[in-house]
Parts: structure tokens; C-alpha cells; sequence
């Protein structure tokens, strides 16, 4: 499957279908999420892990083809959320986030 590539990156990685169901979890994933159920959340509604605002959000993201980008700083860590939809030969086939912790001064660089 080639979700087998997101297995070993640092980063969590979490995959749904275009009908919301979670399909996929590498293991930094399972970990971030483990307290709301970890390997168990495979197989149940994104929408029914979020409030009213994040669904909305998601919803958004699918319609325009958009994706959605921030940090948040949680239990002393920083992270980059990078949430966008997915595709297979063009087709929207459901949303996809990675979650990278990220050091609180991040270094940027201006090229070209």
C-alpha cells in the first residue's frame, strides 16, 4: 500500500477516506492520538474526533481543494499541522494531516 512510505517518518500522519473514515495511522500517529484511542480510531469518523469548528474547517478544505496550514504549542512541544486533501489519478479521495514537532525558533531562510 503506499501509505507504507509515511511507516518510519517522524512526523504523524493520519489518513481519511472521502467519507471521513480513518483509514490509516502510521505509528507516530497512534502515539500522538493514543489517549483518544490510539489504533482504534482506524476504522471511525474524523468528523467525530473534532467540534463544531474543525469539522467545518475539514469540510472547507475538501470543497475548495485547500489546505490548511498552523502550529499550536501543546504539553510544552510545538507542532506544524498541515492539513490538505488527498488524490489518486485526480480524484479528491479524502484528507490527509501530518503533524511535525517543530523547535520554537524555527529558523527561515530567504533563497533565490
Amino acid at each position: 500500500m503506499i501509505f507504507d512510505y509515511f511507516k518510519t517518518i517522524p512526523a504523524a500522519v493520519t489518513i481519511a477516506d472521502k467519507d471521513n473514515i480513518i483509514i490509516y495511522m502510521n505509528a507516530k500517529s497512534m502515539d500522538v492520538f493514543k489517549e483518544q484511542g490510539g489504533a482504534e480510531l482506524i476504522g471511525q469518523n474524523l468528523f467525530d474526533c473534532h467540534n463544531e469548528n474543525s469539522r467545518m474547517i475539514m469540510a472547507e478544505i475538501k470543497r475548495s481543494g485547500k489546505p490548511n496550514l498552523y502550529t499550536i504549542e501543546k504539553k510544552g512541544i510545538k507542532k506544524f499541522i498541515y492539513q490538505a486533501p488527498w488524490y489518486d489519478d485526480n480524484n479528491q479521495c479524502g484528507l490527509i494531516e501530518f503533524t511535525c514537532e517543530i523547535p520554537f525558533e524555527l529558523p527561515h531562510f530567504i533563497r533565490g
